[in-house]
């Protein structure tokens, strides 16, 4: 398993750095919309759709709504709101669960449920992309999220005692959830000094690292909790070693959008 780990990451990785910080305009939206189409196609499974061919459609029908997107940019603004809104509303459906599976159980509840995920992750990708530092926008997340969940994992491991969220992903605690903060806080610092910030700036920069990063973690729970409902470990085997896509991009479905809404709300791009 930490072969196939290992292989598929030294694969992938190039691509990812590749698609996401070389490539712009239309080919960028074409790589992150096939990144998501198949997330789409992860998804169906996730939502209970039985055959092949009706979770095909379901990814078509995420690539038409991206294409759609991508040609009207005013609805940009609306698309953030609702991403932003739904990550809030999930919390409280995970901190909920199992008694807030009654709420969106139903089929279409979790396909609707997929379209609120993914597109606005495609939908800010796409903002970084248009902004002030584009490629650093999208890094920046990134790091932020990677370093808390090996923050995490790490002091997850050495004091790791109460559970976060045992009915729906028992091996997290709450001192994995402080170290994995702390870990992206202490990063957010070390930018902070490095480019001159003031201390108010670094007080909002850290304010907003932080939301960000908690929001990733119930990006996170949110698909472990769907999986959990569905009876499902992995999301797909499109990546070996790792699972799927969702497995890999879950924090980040949460994290980009919110970051992206942050930004704005601070006037750092126009929509």
């Amino acid at each position: 398993m930490l072969k196939q780990r290992i292989i598929t990451a030294l694969v992938l990785l190039p691509i990812a750095l590749a698609g996401f910080f070389w490539l712009s305009g239309g080919a960028f939206a074409l790589f992150i919309g096939a990144v998501v189409t198949l997330g789409g196609w992860e998804w169906a499974r996730l939502a209970g759709l039985p055959s092949q061919a009706q979770r095909i459609a379901y990814a078509a029908v995420v690539a038409v709504l991206l294409l759609g997107l991508y040609h009207l940019r005013a609805l940009a603004a609306w698309v953030l709101l609702v991403g932003v809104v739904w990550w809030l509303l999930a919390t409280l459906l995970v901190l909920n669960y199992p008694a807030s599976s009654r709420y969106w159980d139903g089929r279409f509840g979790k396909l609707l449920i997929g379209f609120l995920i993914l597109l606005p992750a495609w939908q800010g990708l796409m903002l970084f992309k248009q902004w002030p530092l584009a490629n650093w926008l999208i890094l920046s997340v990134m790091v932020l999220v990677w370093a808390a969940d090996i923050g995490a994992y790490f002091s997850g491991k050495a004091f790791g005692k109460r559970k976060l969220a045992p009915q729906v992903s028992p091996g997290k605690s709450w001192e994995g959830l402080v170290g994995g903060l702390l870990a992206s806080l202490l990063i957010t610092v070390g930018v902070g000094i490095y480019r001159g910030w003031s201390a108010s700036e670094l007080l909002w920069a850290l304010g907003g690292a932080a939301l960000v990063v908690l929001i990733s973690v119930v990006g996170d729970l949110t698909e472990s909790m769907f999986k959990r409902q569905s009876g499902i470990k992995d999301s797909s085997n499109l990546l070996p070693g790792h699972g799927g896509v969702l497995d890999r991009i879950d924090s980040l479905t949460a994290a980009i959008p919110f970051f992206a809404a942050l930004l704005w709300a601070a006037g750092w791009g126009a929509l």
